[in-house]
Formats: structure tokens, sequence, C-alpha cells
């Protein structure tokens, strides 16, 4: 509706008043309006948006990919913030599989216009390229384009790029078995992460350096650094990383044996990737779900969620992902009695992830098949996955690497201790100087009044009071140096103090003695039962027992998990015969008591002298585990409460000796392995009625 121009005149006064009625209240409303406009509603900066997306991660990557394309065309060519949108949008790129865009944005890199940043702009190609190689399987390749990182430090190269590098760099070496690498590389991240002030970023590390050390078999600490991103997550939750710290709490549960724990974080971890409708994302929560139907002895729930998997991953070309549904699937089907077919898919499953170069998933899908043939009763087949198992655990986690990752881990458990040390010597210093300070006042009124003998006393009582301070910090050092070589649960020695004590008992590097590794039969399936309680019972209880049963002098140590290593100081066979059938009969011959419970207890052991009969063939002391290693797992896949040992080997060299521990099986058999093989005691009635379930 509008007014014609008949309407009548108003008067100058009155329109003047009108007009100043308007003005003052579009004033009064542009002041309301801008009084009342939430902060919130303000654009937000570009580095605050190239975080939201970052930490979208690949949820939604087209729509990712969009909208940095927009706000690519509003960033000045060669800022930082260019240089980690494109960071960003090759990442999903190399995601997303799009070859093309991905090569122009590599260009792009290449012909970087600011020369103050153009190192940076190498490296983001670099790590971009990286991605390419490791989303094509080609682990190696993509490591060697990470070769340089160490060349870039903040502040000249920005955060966010530096976490994503170690980060990638890190999965990358716990992938191809450089666990000590990988260990080094992710604490790098993570203490990136925490100078950046991120909790998003903190978490998303503690993620990948979880999952480094499970391949570590650091379980304890895995649920430590898993825990501690949890908490990380739920102060500021984000869809992406509750789908990854779910994952990965239902895997380190499940090492544990916390089964309705792990089952509850798989759970919530396909729940969120069901709400992201990606099919890469669903396709790796339900073959980690199979995982975990697994492990609940479900087989054909297992089956079920395997076979629902391996399409999703296939099609997405997720080369991981599919080795995981056909290891799980193939496992399934051993435990259904589909034994040849399921040992088909265990083993193709190996096969891509040897062609990827990720020896640990290869590792451990052989271990797996060895122990589900084992109760399927295909014992040949069983022996070779064993042997399999071992010939690449040996590059993963055996002789340097080992002693490394261990290395590295006392150092990160040190690094507390030192603090404390460190405010303990602080405390000393300032005690120190007040005393000193006393001793001056001292001084000063002794020569004013004359009082030497005054003074000496009061000099005797203050050197004594250090003295006695100096004593103290001496001895809560050797304190702790000794708490720092101890197993806190079983008092036995640990592998930090095994290693300082091995290089008495060899000489110019070679071992001389015996060596028995003793293994816990079916320990997991006591802590599944009775609970980890029940489980550290059974663990104090068999240090005592083997603690009884050696000497003083023989060195006992807690190898890891329910592992035990022992060195005795003899290359007598006999002696050695005799002490394993004493540790099988002291071990088995009673139950371990926790609370009202009576649980049945057996272990499978390997043993050996060295010098190896009849050649006097001297290893190294690795060599020599790896060796005792290889015959307590025939001693496990022999039915367990067994004790295997060597008693010679026709080799006068260590490469003819290794290619018949390869085939330990077969050239026993042939006879150029000779083995003793020991058996346990039949568990007693009360023991035996308290036994766990099969």
């Amino acid at each position: 509706m509008s007014t014609g121009n008949s309407a009548g005149k108003q008067s100058p006064s009155r329109v003047g008043a009108a007009l100043c009625v308007q003005i003052f209240s579009g004033f009064l409303l542009l002041v309301l309006q801008a009084l009342c406009l939430p902060a919130a509603q303000a654009e937000p900066s570009v580095s605050e948006q190239l975080d939201r997306i970052e930490r979208r991660g690949n949820f939604q990557a087209q729509d990712s990919v969009q909208e940095l394309g927009v706000l690519q065309s509003r960033l000045a060519p060669g800022s930082r913030e260019q240089l980690h949108l494109l960071c960003l949008k090759g990442s999903l790129l190399a995601r997303l599989r799009e070859e093309d865009q991905l090569s122009t944005l590599l260009a792009q890199l290449a012909d970087w216009p600011d020369a103050a940043s153009k190192p940076q702009a190498n490296l983001v190609s670099h790590l971009l390229k990286a991605r390419r190689l490791a989303m094509l399987g080609q682990l190696e390749p993509a490591k060697k384009e990470m070769a340089g990182l160490a060349a870039y430090t903040p502040p000249s190269t920005p955060l966010p790029l530096l976490i994503n590098a170690y980060q990638l760099l890190g999965r990358l070496q716990s992938d191809t078995g450089q666990i000590e690498l990988a260990l080094a590389s992710l604490h790098m991240a993570l203490k990136l992460a925490e100078s950046s002030g991120s909790n998003w970023r903190r978490a998303n590390t503690q993620i990948d350096l979880a999952d480094a050390y499970v391949q570590a078999m650091q379980f304890e600490r895995a649920e430590q650094t898993v825990a501690e991103a949890l908490k990380d997550v739920e102060r500021d939750p984000d869809p992406t990383l509750l789908y990854a710290v779910h994952t990965m709490r239902g895997i380190v549960y499940a090492e544990l044996g916390r089964i309705q724990l792990a089952g509850q974080a798989k759970q919530e971890a396909l729940r969120v990737a069901r709400q992201s409708e990606l099919p890469d994302r669903i396709a790796l929560a339900l073959a980690n779900y199979a995982d975990f139907h697994l492990k609940q002895g479900n087989y054909p729930e297992a089956l079920k969620h395997a076979e629902e998997s391996l399409p999703l991953a296939r099609k997405e070309k997720d080369l991981s992902t599919e080795s995981v549904a056909l290891a799980n699937m193939g496992l399934a089907k051993i435990a259904l009695k589909r034994t040849a077919e399921g040992k088909r898919d265990v083993l193709a499953s190996t096969e891509i992830e040897l062609k990827r170069g990720a020896l640990s998933g290869a590792a451990l899908g052989f271990h797996e098949l060895g122990t589900y043939l084992e109760k399927a009763g295909d014992l040949a087949g069983s022996v070779e996955a064993y042997h399999q198992h071992r010939k690449l655990i040996d590059q993963v986690l055996r002789e340097e690497t080992l002693k490394a990752v261990l290395e590295a881990q006392a150092n990160y458990d040190d690094e507390r201790r030192d603090k404390e040390l460190q405010l303990l010597n602080r405390d000393m210093s300032l005690k120190n100087e007040q005393l000193l300070a006393r001793n001056l006042q001292l001084k000063l009124w002794a020569a004013l009044a004359g009082c030497v003998v005054l003074f000496g006393v009061l000099m005797v009582l203050a050197y004594q009071r250090i003295r006695k301070t100096n004593e103290s910090l001496a001895h809560s050092n050797a304190a702790l140096r000794k708490q720092s070589e101890r197993d806190p649960l079983t008092g036995l020695s640990n592998r930090r103090h095994f290693q300082a004590a091995i290089k008495r008992l060899a000489d110019q590097g070679k071992l001389s003695g015996t060596v028995f590794l003793i293994d816990i039969d079916h320990f997991k399936r006591i802590n599944d039962v009775h609970g980890h309680a029940a489980g550290d019972t059974v663990l104090v209880d068999i240090a005592k027992r083997l603690r009884a049963t050696l000497r003083e002098d023989d060195l006992v140590v807690r190898w890891g998990g329910e592992e035990f290593l022992i060195v005795v100081e003899t290359t007598d066979p006999n002696y050695a015969n005799v002490l394993a059938q004493r540790l099988l009969d002291q071990i088995g011959e009673q139950p371990v008591t926790h609370g009202a419970l009576h649980i049945a207890i057996t272990a499978s052991i390997g043993f050996a002298t060295f010098p190896v009969a009849p050649h006097g063939l001297a290893l190294s002391w690795e060599r020599a585990i790896d060796l005792v290693d290889t015959v307590m797992y025939m001693a496990k896949a022999h039915g367990r409460n067994k004790a295997y040992g060597i008693e010679s080997i026709e080799a006068s060299d260590e490469a003819t000796l290794l290619a018949l521990a390869g085939r330990m099986e077969a050239a026993w058999h042939e006879g150029s392995v000779q083995l003793r093989a020991l058996s346990g005691p039949v568990c007693p009635a009360i023991a035996c009625e308290a036994a766990v379930p099969a």
C-alpha cells in the first residue's frame, strides 16, 4: 500500500521534528545492534577456519576440499596460511585419490613464490608425496620422502605442519617395524602438540603414540596414553577424534584381555563411524568389531562383521582395512572348522601386509594364525605359522631394535624421576646456601667476639648436617636407580637390569651359560575369567616359585607380560635338563590361591646351553634368546605344560644354525637337531576342578 500525491502537506516544523525522531531512532537501533550482536557471530580468522577443517579430518573430505578451494582464493600467494591450506588440501586429495588435482597442487608447491618459505613448501611437497605413496601401500618409499624432516624446526616451520609430518613419519616407522624410531618421532609430535596449546592436536598425537606402544607390546603404557587422549577429547568433543580414540581403546583393551571394555569401545567407534556415513571409517570399525567377537568366541558374528567390512574396504582401495577384514574373516572360518578356507584368507592378509612393508601387521597375522591352527588341530601348520611370526618379529622387536625400544622406554620413564631428583637437588642447594650464609654470620660474630672455640663447634655441627643431608640424597638416588631396574609387580629384575647384567655372562658379546624362557599358559584367559587382580596374583606367585627354585646368583627377569627369562651360569646340559623339569614341577604342581579361588597354572619352557653342542658354536645373547624362544613356541604348539631343550645342532657357523632354527620342527625329525622334551605334572584334583575352562 502506498500514499498518493493528494495527501496534505505537513508544516516545516513537524517535518523537522519527524526527521530528528527518525535519525535518533536509527542511531539508537544501530547502537542496540552493536551491543547485542554476539561475539561468536564475528567471522573466524583464516587460521581458525583451517584448524576447524583439519580437525574434521577425512570426514566429509569432498566438502572440505571445496571449502578449502573457496578459502584459497582469499589468501595471498606465498603466505604461511596458504602453505597450511595446501598441506590440508593435498592430504585430502591423496585420500580421495584425485591424482590430477594433487599433481597440480604439487606443481604449485614446486613454483612457490616466496623465497623465505620455500624450504617449508618443499617439506609440504615431501609430506604429500609420502601420503600418496602410503595410500598406495608403498610404505618404504613413503618413509624415504620424510628423510629430511629433522632439518625443519620451529618457529621458521609452522607447528601444525611439523606435527603432521612427525605423526606421519611415526606411523610409517611403526608399520614398517621401526618401533624405536616411531616412538621417538611420535614423542616429538606430542611435544610440539603440547607447545601449541591445542587439546585436540595433543589427543590426535596420543592416539598414534598408543598404537605404537601396542606394536611394541607395551600395553600398559598404551592404556595410559589412550586414557590421556580420551580426557583431552572429552574436554573438547570432536567426531573424528571420538571415532579414533574409541577405536584405539578397543584395540588396547582387547590386548589387555578386558573384553567387555573392548567391546563397548569398538561398538561406540562403529556408532560414530556409521553417523559419519564414510565407507572407509565404517569398514575399519566393522573389521575391529569382528576382532572383538573373535576374542569373545562368537565366531559367526565375527565372520558376519568381517564379511560386511571387506567389500567396503576394497571399494575404497583401503589396503590396511582390507588386510584386517581378511585376517579376522579367516580366523573366524578356522574356528568354525573351515580350516583350509580360513587359512587362505589369513595368508592373503599377511601377503598384503608384506607387500605394504607393514612387518608388524604381518607378524601379528602369523601369530594369530598359529594360535587358531593349534586349536583346530593343525599342528604342522601352527608350527610353520609360529616360525614365520618369529622370523618377522626378529626384525620388529628383537635384537638391537628391542634393546633400543626398551632403552627409549626407560628414558621416557626416567624423565619424571629426573624431575624429582632435580627438585631434590635444588632443595639441597638451597639448604647448602642457607648453611653457608649461617656459617658466614657465625664467622663474623666469632671474629667480633673472639669465640674461636664456639665457631669451631658450630662449623663441625654444620658439616655433620650437610654430610647427613648429602648421604640422604645419595641413598635416595641409589633407591631410585634400583627401583628403575626392578619390575614393580614381581620384584624381579626388568629388562633394563638384564642388559647391564648380561655383559658379565657374555664374554666379547658371546653368551656362556644356560637360558630358560618361560611363558605362562593361557594367561590371557586367566585375566578374562578371573580378572586382572587374579592375573597379578599369578605373576607374583610364579615369581616367588622361581626365586625359591633357583640359586641366589642366577639371573631371573620378568621378560614382559607373562614371560620370564632365566640365565644360569652353567654349561652342563644334564643340570639344565634337571632344572627345566624342576621348574615345570614348581610351576604346575600347586594351584595359585587368589582369595577363594585355586587357579591351576602350567607353563611352556624353552631352554638351551651355550655354546651350542656339538661344535661349540658361540652366539650373542640376543641370538641365543631368539633360539630359545623358538623351542618355547614348539612346547606351546605341542600341547603346552612342556619344556623343550636344545641338546645339539649340527651347525658349525651361525648362518647354518639360523637356517636350521627357521625350520626347527623339520630339522628335529631329520636328526639335524637334537631336542629334549619334558612334560610337566598332571594338575592336582583341586586345581583341575578350578582350572580355567578351555
